[in-house]
């Protein structure tokens, strides 16, 4: 796999859209768990000081491979919005990519949105790739206008502003056209559709809040938090930030957990180990001094269970994941807050007033300390941080993590081919007298570096014969 997590609806049908593998289904809709806190697609910074990132969200969306397109796509979303989520059609806008005409014009056409409220935007917003190379294609986001007070002010603010008023809905991908390694694009024989809308966007939306935090979907975690601590939300900005965090970062580790994960030092483990980190040190900034996510967990699963009821399978191991994970952090804190306080007082004795990016990383990566507690630290003892060099020990050490899983993916295939010769004869080769192979058997099928007694339509593997 090349991604860690699952972050945004199109990733199960990539080989579908890449031609490696045939649809089941022409039609699809589904709703997609996502989490994106690392990586290209990473939100976990923005969490709690913005309206809408979040961690885990669930990603609504309707595709056609090779089926409908562009027209069918463009009415059925207007219909939903409008028709069925009663969403006014005043309020809603919509951004085109500058060179797709047929859209605008399919707009006007087949639907009641006014001229003046469709906007042509360039490749940054409206085309959207799957990589370098490969499928792609203009897109159409439907955008609401949730009204001047909730914007940035200026006399200029228009769709595409980065505020809060005209928030993106629902975007509509046309994936029409290859592009080639020059950069050239060639119509794709059967064009597609990736649709995708955030079900905590929209929830937020009809139940007219400006926050997706204050929907039916976070308060009733958000309600548990104040319980625990005293503090009331909406009262104070910091904290309000801190309440998110906490909200948004305990449904994430909730569902990874009781999917199987835990955290650790690398990979998948090493994101949910910083997810339940960040969220525990918010609760430390909010005056919790002991364990307390897993006193969440229960509100989480009351909520989520009804459409997702093998949660409830999984509460008591959630649980003490996260419970076990809190206390070490706990001394993760303590023996780091040692390491940096010898690290100021050598910069004072020294007469230095930047932390290095090299203890910043030491911090970071060998004690797991929280680089936003280093960041208010430093700004208490009026200290600077390194960032830059912060970053390059970043890159250096992404660089070895990519060497250190390519030489384990390779140790991975050795182990699986010494233990097939130890139960199966070597395949004789017949090439000499024939071109052809006929009446072979399958000794053995490998996916992913491990052995399976069978493959579907749309795996990829290798085989081992009994003669070749």
């Amino acid at each position: 796999p090349t991604l860690l997590f699952t972050n945004a609806g199109m990733v199960q049908f990539k080989s579908i859209f890449l031609g490696k593998e045939r649809p089941i289904h022409k039609r699809v809709v589904t709703i997609q768990k996502c989490l994106r806190a690392g990586g290209k697609h990473n939100d976990l910074e923005n969490v709690g000081r913005t309206a809408r990132h979040h961690t885990f969200f669930e990603m609504l969306g309707n595709f056609s491979f090779g089926d409908y397109f562009k027209e069918e796509a463009i009415i059925w979303a207007w219909e939903f919005l409008t028709d069925w989520a009663k969403l006014p059609a005043e309020r809603l806008w919509v951004s085109v990519y500058e060179d797709d005409e047929e859209a605008l014009e399919l707009w006007i056409k087949n639907t009641d949105i006014q001229r003046d409220r469709v906007v042509k935007l360039g490749e940054e917003d409206n085309f959207w790739q799957m990589g370098e190379t490969g499928p792609c294609g203009p897109c159409s986001e439907i955008i609401i206008d949730q009204g001047e007070d909730i914007g940035c002010g200026r006399a200029d603010c228009s769709v595409g502003c980065s505020c809060d008023r005209y928030l993106e809905l629902w975007n509509l991908v046309f994936m029409q056209y290859n592009r080639d390694e020059n950069g050239y694009l060639s119509p794709l024989p059967k064009p597609s559709i990736d649709t995708g809308m955030g079900l905590e966007r929209l929830a937020a939306v009809l139940q007219k809040k400006h926050d997706n935090f204050e929907s039916d979907l976070f308060m009733p975690i958000i309600k548990k938090i104040e319980e625990l601590t005293g503090i009331n939300y909406g009262k104070n900005s910091e904290n309000d930030i801190s309440i998110k965090v906490i909200a948004d970062h305990i449904r994430a580790a909730t569902f990874t957990i009781s999917e199987g994960l835990v955290p650790s030092n690398e990979g998948r483990g090493y994101v949910l180990r910083r997810i339940i980190r960040r969220a525990a040190r918010h609760g430390f900034m909010l005056g919790i001094e002991e364990p307390f996510l897993h006193k969440l967990v229960d509100t989480v699963v009351g909520l989520m269970a009804v459409d997702y009821s093998e949660l409830k399978d999984y509460v008591n191991s959630v649980k003490r994941v996260l419970e076990a994970e809190e206390k070490r952090f706990e001394l993760t804190l303590s023996q780091g807050m040692n390491i940096v306080n010898e690290i100021i007082e050598d910069l004072r004795s020294s007469g230095v007033d930047t932390i290095p990016g090299e203890d910043m990383f030491r911090l970071y990566d060998t004690f797991g300390f929280p680089i936003d507690l280093l960041e208010d630290i430093a700004k208490e003892k009026g200290l600077k941080l390194d960032y830059k060099g912060f970053e390059q020990y970043m890159q250096l050490q992404k660089s070895r993590a990519k060497a250190d899983q390519s030489r384990r993916l390779e140790k991975d295939k050795d182990d699986v081919y010494r233990k097939i010769s130890k139960h199966i004869k070597p395949t004789v080769f017949i090439g000499y007298e024939t071109y052809e192979t006929k009446g072979a058997k399958i000794l053995s099928i490998i996916k992913d570096h491990t052995v399976v007694d069978s493959a579907e339509e749309g795996d990829s593997v290798e085989i081992i014969l009994d003669k070749t």
